[in-house]
């Protein structure tokens, strides 16, 4: 039996020969080997990179603390998020609706949206943003924390503002 990877559905399509230059990654959320940085207010753990997707994707852990998220934007990539504990309320071209754990939410490229946790209670989402990038963006304007959870430093909301745009 041969794994196609769902080439089946797309007729006459080839697969291309196992990259053997690439390797298996394990990504460990709460390694001290995960860069972790501050955005918005927010820690995020890059999980993936582009290096490790072949620039498909990055996969990154967002840590949302009450009152987080950042203000609205849009860029020109796809993200989807998964809620894995909490609840987000969600702006989406000017809708807004409300997302938990074990809801997954597709963004697509350039559409205005914002997220934003209005709990008491932490979110803990995965995003995964498509093909790779942000996750080099982050790493750049991001400060460093020690752990998935630290708080990173308080930004008034010009500083914040810059981040994003």
């Amino acid at each position: 039996m041969s794994d196609n990877g769902g080439a089946s559905a797309r007729a006459g399509a080839q697969i291309p020969a196992d990259d053997l230059r690439r390797a298996l990654t394990v990504a460990q959320p709460d390694s001290q080997n995960a860069p972790h940085v501050g955005v918005v207010g927010d820690t995020y753990t890059i999980l993936l990179t582009g290096d490790d997707t072949n620039g498909r994707f990055c996969l990154i852990d967002m840590h949302v603390p009450p009152g987080g998220g950042p203000p609205p934007h849009r860029h020109d990539f796809e993200e989807t998020f998964v809620i894995l504990e909490g609840e987000l309320e969600l702006s989406f071209r000017g809708s807004k609706s409300v997302a938990r754990a074990d809801d997954t939410v597709n963004i697509p490229s350039n559409a205005p949206h914002q997220f934003h946790n209005s709990s008491q209670k932490a979110v803990r989402m995965l995003c995964l943003c498509s093909p790779a990038g942000q996750e080099k963006f982050f790493l750049e304007v991001g400060v460093p924390v020690a752990t998935r959870t630290t708080p990173p430093p308080k930004l008034d909301k010009d500083a914040q503002e810059k981040l994003v745009t």
